[in-house]
């Protein structure tokens, strides 16, 4: 009788099916390609692929779900950190590695929104979206802070978002990128300097 995997063995399974589900869905558009291409690209069964997602759609789910928990854990972390300029700092360059990591998900949700928008979890993508991005502003902020401050803390993170992504394919050198908006980002928030790169 087959061990089972090892759970990490299963990580690495799921973490592959991801990537090149997304590299396919990037391609030719999430529409045009199929789970038996997925498969072969992969080199396994249909069966091996269903064992770790059903449909399409469950790949989807769980790359915006893995952004999610992404952000959910640094939102722990940074409950936990004094409210200071430099934990500022920090959730803004945690956010923006998170943004840089994830800028490939959202460029293939960019490009196929006509079809992963009809998606049954994309219905409250936006509502679970906006739930992080108000944990994120209070965590950059004092507990009821005012509204100026609140706001200027929501467009630190959009210009981390829309820095991050919309200009990663023009900056010769990511460090300088990652150092611009970041720049931006903790002027707008009162944070300290950006830590080092790395």
């Amino acid at each position: 009788m087959t061990e089972p995997a090892e759970p990490h063995a299963r990580a690495d399974t799921r973490a592959r099916i991801q990537a090149v589900a997304l590299e396919l869905f990037a391609q030719q558009g999430y529409d045009k390609t199929s789970l038996r291409e997925i498969a072969e690209r992969l080199g396994v069964t249909k069966a091996a692929l269903y064992y770790h997602f059903r449909s399409k759609e469950d790949i989807v789910a769980s790359l915006v779900a893995d952004y999610f928990t992404q952000i959910d854990d640094m939102v722990a972390w940074g409950k936990t950190q004094p409210r200071t300029a430099a934990t500022r700092a920090q959730v803004l360059d945690r956010y923006y590695r998170i943004v840089a990591e994830g800028s490939s998900v959202f460029r293939m949700l960019q490009h196929n929104q006509a079809s992963v928008n009809s998606l049954a979890h994309a219905k409250n993508r936006s509502d679970l979206f906006r739930e992080r991005m108000d944990a994120l502003v209070g965590v950059l902020t004092e507990p009821d802070a005012p509204l100026p401050s609140q706001i200027r803390a929501g467009v630190a993170l959009a210009s981390v978002s829309f820095g991050c992504m919309f200009f990663a394919d023009r900056a010769d050198d990511p460090a300088q990128l990652r150092e611009v908006v970041l720049d931006i980002a903790c002027g707008l928030t009162g944070a300290s300097e950006p830590p080092p790169a790395g």
